[in-house]
């Protein structure tokens, strides 16, 4: 089989120049390009070069219609209104659309929902290994727990982010209400502040915290009478997340329609 040629949607930034490094990396695929926003002060300039390898003769372009036409895979951790545009290129296309971007409110969800009916898209709050081990743990100590046992999720991230809690964080409750059998939407706690009354019984609370270049910390807690199980993940590399989403593009390839995360890569 040939190598699979992925696309990457943002690379200029952080993740991007993760994304593109850990593709080279990677026996198994090849670098077809990456795009920026119209007025980057980067386009035009050799994504290899960007990240830090050497010049690659790939350069970053803002046509992403064009680079989505010569791929086989775009990877995405750009913005909500960047990734639902996306995602309706990639479903005209056929390709497999990894979606690493956090913040998505119900409409981008739906917009995601019905591209996946035309092509492969693998979502997720979170790329890596543990990460979604830790979620798979949680739902089942949710599931294995009554009530009783309040539920609270601790995140920090680096100050420059943009969305709180975080996608994990948010992954990581869902898990807890999944294993819980109840809907997230109407349990969890987002804030508390002031006069805010007892704990409800019930309740899945989520503490945020930003600051310095924290790259990802996420701890569940489960606290009962007298005693506390906590489940945490400490991320100190965000290669983790890249390389993760490479592994996920690459499942992708000739599965067919269909809207998949990181537990049906990884068989959870």
């Amino acid at each position: 089989m040939s190598l699979m040629k992925i696309a990457v949607m943002g690379a200029a930034g952080r993740m991007g120049r993760e994304l593109v490094r850990a593709i080279a990396a990677d026996p198994g695929c090849t670098l077809s390009g990456g795009t920026e926003a119209p007025g980057s002060a980067d386009l035009g300039r050799d994504l290899g070069d960007l990240a830090g390898l050497g010049a690659n003769g790939v350069p970053l372009t803002a046509d992403a219609l064009d680079l989505i036409a010569r791929s086989d895979a775009i990877i995405d951790f750009t913005s909500p209104r960047a990734t639902v545009a996306f995602a309706g290129l990639a479903a005209n296309a056929r390709i497999v659309h990894v979606i690493g971007t956090t913040g998505l409110d119900a409409a981008s969800d739906a917009a995601i929902v019905a591209a996946a009916r035309h092509a492969t898209v693998i979502k997720s709050g979170n790329m890596s290994l543990g990460v979604n081990l830790a979620a798979a743990l949680t739902e089942r100590v949710a599931a294995a727990l009554d009530a009783d046992w309040d539920i609270e999720i601790v995140e920090m991230h680096h100050k420059h982010k943009v969305d709180a809690p975080s996608g994990t964080a948010l992954m990581l409750g869902r898990a807890a209400a999944k294993g819980r059998g109840v809907d997230l939407t109407t349990a969890s706690v987002r804030v508390r502040d002031g006069h805010t009354g007892p704990r409800r019984r019930g309740d899945i609370g989520f503490a945020t915290l930003r600051g310095g270049s924290v790259v990802g910390d996420h701890t569940v807690i489960f606290a009962g009478e007298g005693e506390e199980i906590s489940i945490r993940h400490h991320a100190s590399d965000r290669s983790i997340f890249a390389r993760g989403a490479v592994k996920a593009a690459l499942w992708g390839r000739g599965k067919g329609p269909g809207l998949f995360s990181m537990s049906d890569v990884l068989g959870l």
